[in-house]
């Protein structure tokens, strides 16, 4: 078994893959092929890839080329179509693909057929935790955020008893109670604000209150988290301008808001409009985990995405991207993991003569690839994607 893992593109710094988890993959007794540079984002150098077991490709040669005689790609982002279009028939991508927004590169995987597998989609059950990159990365985003608002703020996060007199500590509101929010709320709390936080689905309020932070309780329609598979379900319009006009005064108090609300697939609701942000207080931050390039916005109305700037009145907007990416080393590590575990329940050893080599095998009535795989065998067997492509 031969697995590819290409440089990133762009200004992506994390890698996909870590010297650690090469050294595990070899162990299987795959070959391990990774192209120059793969890590340098992350701090990892080349040769720690070939200590670990890893060969590098040709400075010359293309990594997507090289991915022609590959049985696995792993990537982070998706690649291009025209990256895409050099994969060989039965090849297996591994990635956060972005399906959903990518028509172009599915109809080339399809045309070429790759068996793509889009992290995304795993399933949120017990046996995939191991592998749930969205939940790895977005612990790393609410960390960060928390970071970004604490230093955009004009107040210092714990409240301090100075021979000047005492400083109150900052107020801090969590919009959105998943992975990223409780590890802002976990954040904010250990830096010494005041924290606040609120999400529309009910089995959260014990998680915040675990955490120390006080849960808001809106009087809006709780969310039956097993019938959404632990996703917050999208709310009508009535029930979001209800939550917005109740979630105002605590925006409007706080001196750091984090806005972690996402629907899978959609845009992010809009949560707070211009008119509650111009009664924030000068010197107040609003960090948007949410931003949205593809929306032009995040879950407030003036977020501008892969920006920071300030209103006339004070407040500072964060619409920075990727914010895993800002603490790349923990983030490839583990992203890598998330990768490692995948693969270990797809690998599988076989006898080929007296030996035995790693065989990855397709199997679409096992859960976990019932949901991650998206294309094989030249269709689409994810029933969202197809009907994305369809309507595209």
């Amino acid at each position: 078994m031969k697995i590819v893992i290409p440089r990133q593109q762009g200004d992506e710094p994390r890698a996909p893959i870590t010297p650690d988890a090469v050294k595990k993959l070899c162990a299987l007794g795959a070959t391990v092929a990774v192209e120059p540079g793969v890590g340098l984002g992350a701090h990892l150098a080349d040769q720690s890839y070939v200590d670990a077991g890893a060969t590098l490709i040709s400075s010359g040669e293309d990594a997507w080329g090289e991915a022609t005689g590959a049985d696995v790609i792993v990537t982070l982002a998706p690649p291009t179509p025209t990256q895409a279009g050099a994969l060989g028939k039965g090849t297996v991508l591994v990635g956060m693909l972005s399906p959903l927004s990518q028509p172009d590169l599915v109809r080339v995987l399809v045309e070429r057929q790759v068996t793509a597998i889009s992290l995304e989609f795993l399933p949120r059950i017990t046996r995939a935790q191991a592998m749930d990159v969205l939940s790895s990365q977005a612990n790393m985003a609410g960390y960060k955020a928390v970071l970004l608002g604490a230093n955009y703020c004009a107040k210092m996060f714990p409240m301090m008893i100075t021979a000047a007199g005492t400083l109150a500590p900052a107020k801090c509101f969590v919009i959105g109670a998943g992975v990223a929010g409780l590890q802002a709320i976990a954040t904010a709390k250990r830096l010494g604000a005041i924290v606040e936080a609120f999400d529309v689905r009910a089995a959260t309020k014990e998680q915040v209150q675990s955490l120390g932070a006080r849960f808001i309780e809106l009087p809006t329609s709780k969310q039956d988290d097993a019938a959404t598979g632990g996703y917050a379900r999208e709310l009508t319009d009535a029930e979001r301008q209800q939550q917005t006009d109740l979630m105002a005064k605590h925006v409007i108090s706080a001196d750091v808001v984090v806005t972690t609300a996402a629907l899978f697939g959609k845009a992010p609701p809009m949560l707070i409009p211009a008119g509650v942000v111009a009664q924030m207080s000068p010197g107040a931050v609003l960090v948007d985990i949410a931003a949205s390039p593809e929306h032009g916005r995040g879950n407030c109305e003036l977020t501008r995405p892969g920006e920071v700037y300030t209103t006339e009145r004070g407040v500072t907007l964060v619409g920075t991207l990727n914010l895993p990416g800002a603490v790349p080393i923990h983030a490839s590590q583990a992203y890598a993991n998330n990768i490692l575990s995948l693969l270990n329940a797809l690998i599988t050893q076989e006898s080929q003569g007296e030996a035995k080599a790693p065989v990855l095998r397709i199997n679409l009535e096992d859960e976990i690839q019932k949901g991650a795989v998206i294309i094989h065998a030249g269709h689409i067997v994810n029933e969202l994607v197809r009907q994305s492509i369809e309507g595209a």
